[in-house]
């Protein structure tokens, strides 16, 4: 009986065994793998994009800074280069001795045209009696003075100009307030180099730099040695000749002045012509009238000058000249200095409260030295 019980026992054991075996043993079911999309079916994965940074302000002026002003200066670099002057004078009976050296300056100058034109400031050259241009490369020229016009301290050279580019004149109708310029010359004799600004205002007077006072004022920086260099805009056209600086130390302060291009043209032609610009003379001295009227009062008359002649009194306080407004003496300077000799003008007059048109003609203006000894 035990036997039999023993027998049973491991008969249960073996087949519980067996059972499990065979359900750990069976694969599990399979899904039969789906066939591959063909290619059109595929699922395209999306391209990516590359987005821009949102505009700002701070993306603006980075764009600003990022402009390179290059090419203006490939144009106009060429044509601008370096005066000397020297006066000079002999030594011993004959000049047997040589020479000695008074005084030397250093400046610069435009190349306007093909003939060989050099246009500089009178003041750069004024006294002089030796001359030479340089030119970027460091190579000189022989230098011939053609003429000075001292009133609008513009001087006007001739080299020969085989194998130089002129530069490119500008239009000053085209320029504005806030337009980017770049001044060009050789400041402090460092050798040719270029500085960036604005324009800061035009047709600034009053400042008693020059007798004819039309200038473009600039920040770009103007040193000593920039004078008669090129104010150019940024297609590298001149738009002006450096001239003066308004400084307490001596140095740029970012007030610089040009003269412009059209002046400079006028006054090119008419030393081309006779060496020399031939200017109106009114005869008067005027000054600021009293009690803040505007115009332009005549302190003293020239004898038997334009003004006398014509009935011109002391006195009489000029408020219009040729139908255009004076509103102070240096407006009356200013407008007769730009017209020839022989011009005919109408003055407005205020005299003892009554207003009347004097018809004046034009003289020749004396020299400035004769000017001063008066």
């Amino acid at each position: 009986m035990r036997n039999l019980l023993l027998q049973l026992f491991l008969a249960a054991i073996v087949g519980y065994a067996t059972a499990r075996y065979a359900v750990q043993s069976t694969p599990p079911p399979t899904t039969p793998a789906l066939p591959p999309l063909p290619p059109a079916q595929q699922p395209a994965t999306p391209p990516t994009t590359k987005v821009p940074p949102p505009a700002t302000a701070a993306n603006a002026a980075g764009a600003a800074l990022s402009v390179s002003f290059r090419s203006a200066v490939e144009r106009a670099a060429p044509s601008v280069f370096t005066v000397h002057s020297a006066r000079t004078v002999s030594r011993g009976p004959l000049g047997l001795g040589g020479t000695a050296l008074l005084a030397e300056g250093l400046g610069s100058g435009v190349l306007i045209d093909a003939d060989g034109d050099v246009v500089t400031n009178n003041h750069v050259v004024e006294g002089a009696n030796e001359l030479e241009v340089a030119l970027p490369d460091g190579s000189v020229r022989k230098t011939r003075l053609v003429g000075v016009d001292p009133y609008s301290d513009l001087a006007l050279l001739k080299i020969d100009a085989n194998g130089l580019r002129p530069i490119q004149l500008g239009d000053l109708s085209q320029v504005a307030v806030g337009d980017v310029v770049l001044a060009i010359g050789n400041p402090l004799a460092v050798g040719q180099t270029v500085t960036q600004g604005i324009i800061s205002a035009l047709g600034r007077k009053g400042l008693d730099i020059n007798p004819i006072e039309n200038f473009i004022q600039t920040d770009a920086a103007i040193n000593p040695g920039n004078s008669g260099g090129a104010l150019v805009d940024t297609s590298g056209r001149l738009i002006g000749i450096n001239s003066a600086i308004l400084s307490r130390g001596g140095g740029s302060e970012g007030i610089g002045f040009a003269i412009p291009v059209d002046l400079m043209q006028k006054v090119v032609a008419s030393l081309k012509k006779n060496g020399r610009v031939a200017r109106g003379f009114l005869g008067v001295s005027t000054m600021e009238p009293q009690n803040g009227q505007s115009g332009a009062l005549v302190a003293a008359l020239e004898p038997r000058g334009p003004a006398d002649r014509a009935g011109v009194k002391p006195g009489d306080v000029i408020v219009g000249f040729n139908g255009s407004k004076i509103d102070n003496p240096e407006d009356v300077a200013a407008a007769t200095l730009e017209l020839e000799p022989g011009t005919k003008v109408t003055l407005d007059v205020l005299r003892r409260g009554d207003r009347q048109d004097i018809q004046v003609t034009l003289g020749t203006r004396p020299p400035p030295q004769q000017l001063q000894r008066r």
